[in-house]
């Protein structure tokens, strides 16, 4: 089970960690993209942790509304409709509720991978943060059926989305700047991908220190 007090405090956390990796994400941008990722989702996640205080008595579908508004109207290049989009389809998912059950989070979790796909029509091994977020979404589900509780599940997405993320350094790019590339996009770790397993990551660290 995840409250919304743990939601809320996973987004306020979020906006902290998307600061302190801003520089890093935006060297992993500078290699194969606009070199402006970092910022874009620091700037972003910055504008929806002001948000926040303001939707704390709405439900989380809400909640997450908030956050997708937030990030479509904040956050440049390609990152702001496909997060924004991940977290509307969410919002959707998981409308009126004021905590998840494990079967409304892997609701939650493919809500995301579907508004991903939706908006950036990647396939999975495209280099984007397809490649971290499915295989965690797929793997919460899998712990969930197998018996596993909220924190195991959540831990083992996690580890599935840093496998993926190590995963896109040896792919090539087939979407974004980075598929202008081509061969040259070898080599690199998707900014993408990294920011989307920096967030899952948070999102277990919250839910582990209320536990």
């Amino acid at each position: 089970m995840v409250s919304k007090e743990q939601i809320l405090q996973w987004l306020q956390a979020v906006a902290v960690v998307l600061e302190q990796n801003k520089d890093y994400l935006t060297e992993l941008d500078a290699a194969i993209g606009d070199a402006d990722h970092g910022i874009n989702m620091n700037r972003g996640f910055q504008k929806v942790a002001t948000q926040l205080p303001s939707v704390a008595d709405k439900d989380i579908g809400n909640i997450l509304k908030t956050v997708s508004m937030t990030l479509i109207s904040s956050v440049g290049g390609a990152s702001g409709p496909l997060y924004g989009t991940m977290f509307l389809r969410a919002s959707t998912a998981v409308a009126g509720k004021s905590e998840l059950t494990d079967e409304e989070m892997v609701t939650l979790f493919q809500a995301f991978v579907e508004g991903i796909v939706q908006r950036g029509k990647a396939n999975l091994g495209d280099k984007t943060m397809l490649d971290s977020l499915s295989p965690a979404a797929d793997t919460f589900e899998q712990a969930v059926v197998a018996g596993a509780s909220t924190l195991e599940a959540l831990q083992q997405a996690v580890a599935a989305a840093e496998e993926g993320m190590k995963q896109t350094i040896p792919l090539v790019a087939k979407k974004g700047r980075a598929s202008y590339l081509g061969d040259r996009s070898v080599g690199h770790q998707d900014p993408g991908a990294t920011s989307t397993y920096l967030i899952l990551k948070t999102l277990w660290e919250t839910v582990n220190s209320q536990s």
